[in-house]
């Protein structure tokens, strides 16, 4: 089954190469990313950096390639932190899951060189304007590091935007066994732990492991330990600590913990993260709001409360970040932004939270997540509203400035029966 879907799907999207000469997008309405907003507006990019953003006639075309954007949208690259994008093809098959390794404590392990540039799903996802990403492993209690990937490239090393970023933990839950209560079905006759016994035990076993890898990197022993020596960028700042924690009580515990060790730390889910804002804030604790197109886990929730929390954390003061689930559901994280614009946020807020919000949780704001002079010329541009699936239609992309391919298997597909049932092709697909 898997060589047949490997032979039909054959490599026919190239990477793109470096730009080779300016660029000026003319006649746009640019979405910055800040909050601000440039009605008929220019950008000119350069080498893969932008050289010039303003409003009315572009100062210097000479030379350079001018898009005629009048009517359209330019928007800077969405951005999605923790993502099993470029680590999983088909779910249903093993030797194309890369996400998860053998083992509970895996700080060493890195996702980077997992990241499969050929991925049939990564072009798909790019397509709605997603041009940066974190692929992240999965499974265990610290299943290892991620970094920043462009979403285009030959191999992972052309592909490697920031590498290291963070290491992924997720904080143990007292958590009932299905079917029981308490143990995890200990022999007759034996004492079983708690569920709270249980994450109590958990959190030692962490907070003993950070206690190691501090004192030995500290220490810096001859003898290389890689696990430990892993985790030294969480103590010299180089690293954020990424925890997965959706409790408001596992939120302060998680919160506090990184306090005590003295390590930058990103809360991930954070379904009830609108309950601790106070103690987020006062951290300068940011929140990565997993998938909001979902259900409350409590019954007494309001059953629109996913779709709020964006707006509950703007209003809080706290910065807060979106992601979706898993890989090739990415592709809707625009909407899933949309969606907030329904529930308390503006516009412009929304675009902020998958670019410029995104980019500041995950270390990038100085070099992307808005449309600024010096930044990478990380954009795309699109004929309607980016965060409307009826009206985005991506029609030119870039990353640091190399002009990217926009065609995807789902589009060849289209193509291919349009063809043979004679439908014309809508504009976008083609």
């Amino acid at each position: 089954m898997l060589s047949t879907v490997l032979a039909f799907g054959q490599a026919n999207i190239m990477p793109a190469k470096p730009q080779a000469s300016p660029v000026v997008i003319t006649g746009a309405t640019i979405h910055v990313g800040n909050g601000q907003v440039i009605n008929n507006g220019y950008i000119a990019f350069d080498k893969g950096k932008i050289t010039a953003v303003g409003t009315g006639t572009a100062p210097n075309t000479a030379g350079a390639t001018v898009v005629n954007a009048n009517g359209k949208q330019v928007y800077p690259g969405f951005i999605c932190p923790i993502t099993s994008l470029g680590l999983v093809e088909f779910e249903s098959v093993r030797a194309t899951d890369d996400e998860t390794e053998t083992g509970e404590l895996n700080p060493h392990v890195r996702s980077l060189i997992a990241y499969n540039t050929d991925s049939k799903v990564i072009p798909t996802v790019r397509s709605n304007g997603v041009l940066l990403a974190q692929p992240t492993p999965q499974g265990g209690t610290m299943p290892g590091q991620s970094s920043v990937m462009m979403l285009d490239g030959w191999n992972w090393e052309d592909a490697a935007y920031k590498k290291d970023i963070g290491i992924h933990l997720t904080w143990p839950v007292a958590r009932t066994a299905r079917g029981r209560r308490g143990g995890f079905g200990a022999p007759a006759g034996t004492p079983q732990e708690s569920p709270t016994e249980r994450a109590q035990k958990a959190i030692d076993d962490i907070a003993s492991l950070f206690s190691q890898a501090k004192s030995y990197n500290e220490a810096k022993p001859a003898v290389i330990n890689n696990r430990l020596a892993a985790m030294a960028g969480l103590f010299n700042g180089t690293k954020k600590l990424f925890i997965n924690a959706d409790g408001a009580k596992e939120i302060i515990q998680a919160v506090n913990f990184a306090k005590q060790f003295g390590v930058q730390a990103v809360i991930v889910g954070g379904r009830e993260s609108y309950l601790v804002t106070d103690v987020l804030k006062d951290n300068n604790v940011p929140v990565i709001i997993k998938e909001t197109q979902n259900l409350p886990d409590k019954d007494e929730d309001d059953v629109y409360l996913p779709y709020k929390l964006p707006h509950l954390l703007q209003e809080a003061g706290v910065l807060y970040g979106l992601t979706g689930t898993g890989f090739w559901r990415q592709r809707n994280l625009p909407f899933e932004a949309g969606q907030a614009v329904g529930y308390g946020l503006s516009k412009e807020q929304a675009v902020s939270m998958i670019t410029l919000n995104n980019a500041k949780i995950l270390g990038l704001d100085k070099t992307t997540g808005t449309l600024e002079t010096g930044k990478d010329a990380n954009l795309f541009i699109s004929a309607g509203d980016a965060l409307d699936m009826l009206t985005l239609n991506v029609e030119n992309a870039y990353i640091q400035g190399k002009t990217i391919s926009l065609d995807n298997l789902h589009k060849q597909l289209y193509r291919r029966y349009a063809e043979k049932y004679g439908f014309k092709p809508r504009l976008g697909d083609k």
